[in-house]
C-alpha cells in the first residue's frame, strides 16, 4: 500500500500526528510545518515573500519553492488542500 493510502485510513489528526512522528525524524516534521506555514501565509497574498521568510525565520529559497508549487500547475497539492479547509 502506498503511503498516501496509509495516511487516508488513519481516522484522526491524532493518529496522523503519531504517524509523521514515527516515520520522519524531528527536522522532518519541522521541515514539513514550515513548508505548510509558508503556504498558508503566500496563499493570503497579503506579503512579500521577504516578509514570510523573516517572520517564520526561514531563507526566501524555502518561501520561493513552496511558491512555486502552490502558485503553478503542479499537482495542486497546496491548492486541494486549502480548498478542503476553507
Amino acid at each position: 500500500m502506498k503511503l498516501p493510502n496509509v495516511i487516508n485510513e488513519l481516522q484522526s489528526a491524532n493518529e496522523v500526528e503519531n504517524f509523521l512522528k514515527d516515520l520522519c525524524t524531528p527536522s522532518e516534521i519541522k521541515a514539513i510545518n514550515e513548508r505548510w506555514e509558508v503556504a498558508q501565509l503566500l496563499f493570503k497574498k497579503d506579503k512579500s515573500y521577504r516578509e514570510i521568510a523573516a517572520e517564520l525565520k526561514t531563507s526566501t529559497a524555502t518561501v520561493t519553492r513552496v511558491a512555486r508549487f502552490l502558485f503553478s500547475e503542479s499537482n495542486n497539492g497546496y491548492q486541494n488542500a486549502f480548498k478542503r479547509i476553507k
